[in-house]
């Protein structure tokens, strides 16, 4: 049963002239390398320009098309990533990364090496003066029946992570990867379908809201950008993909807008 309190993070200062930026569901990996890296090169220009005036950037979960962390080890490339990453932390700037479905097995590694919160489940958080709902959307709503009571619990077990930890890194990566190319992010023309009131993350915002209000909420997984009303003074916007769209939300401390990173200017 859903608390009538969520989990809220410490509030997110947001001074004159900052913004706070979101985006979701890179899916680096995907569909080839070559794609996959010319991406992370876009990915990274984004961050680049978001950097000059962010306060905050939120990465809302599916980072990666597949991600598993040995003791010893992580999957090959995405430097430039983390690279980027590490340097914008290491100046001050707050980062905070969400698992999705396909990176829920982060443990460890970018909090230790980069200082980045790992997020595992939706938040609450204020930013400036209005209140976020955040996370990565899988799992939630009437949607994801299959996903949710039946995947998800054996992905998140700590048997199974320990299971597929014994696996040589060269079986284990190679057998993820085989498996993320069924993804939607690779077959999913479906995803540009808008399913109105039965869309299953906004009845979840609903749900949400009323028990607590939220000036908005903000999730990815879905793969469409979506700016929808949840309820008086209260939005939904889904920040979409990187395969298709380069969406992001960009928040000035008024208003809450999606944009898209066609022209390598993130505001």
């Amino acid at each position: 049963m859903m608390p009538e309190l969520l989990p809220e993070l410490p509030p997110q200062a947001l001074p004159p002239g900052k913004r706070v930026y979101f985006a979701s569901d890179f899916h680096l990996g995907a569909p080839d390398a070559e794609t996959s890296r010319e991406r992370e090169r876009r990915i990274v220009r984004w961050l680049d320009e978001a950097a000059k005036d962010a306060a905050a950037i939120y990465l809302l979960g599916d980072i990666f098309d597949f991600w598993f962390e040995y003791r010893h080890a992580i999957p090959r490339g995405f430097s430039r990533l983390q690279g980027k990453l590490a340097e914008l932390t290491d100046g001050g700037l707050p980062i905070t990364l969400f698992t999705g479905n396909h990176d829920m097995w982060m443990f460890g590694y970018f909090t230790q090496e980069m200082g980045i919160p790992i997020m595992r489940a939706p938040v609450s958080q204020r930013i400036g003066n209005q209140l976020f709902h955040i996370g990565h959307g899988d799992g939630l709503g009437p949607g994801d029946f299959a996903y949710r009571r039946v995947l998800k619990p054996v992905f998140g077990s700590r048997f199974t992570q320990w299971l597929f930890a014994r696996l040589h890194p060269n079986l284990g990566i190679g057998l993820a990867n085989s498996w993320s190319r069924r993804s939607r992010i690779q077959n999913g023309a479906a995803d540009a379908k808008y399913f109105g009131e039965d869309e299953w993350l906004l009845v979840y915002c609903r749900e949400v809201e009323k028990r607590q209000h939220h000036d908005y909420y903000v999730f990815g997984h879905r793969h469409l950008p979506l700016d929808v009303a949840v309820g008086p003074g209260s939005r939904y916007l889904n920040l979409g993909e990187w395969v298709n769209y380069c969406s992001y939300g960009v928040y000035d401390g008024n208003e809450l807008v999606l944009r898209e990173f066609t022209s390598d200017v993130a505001r």
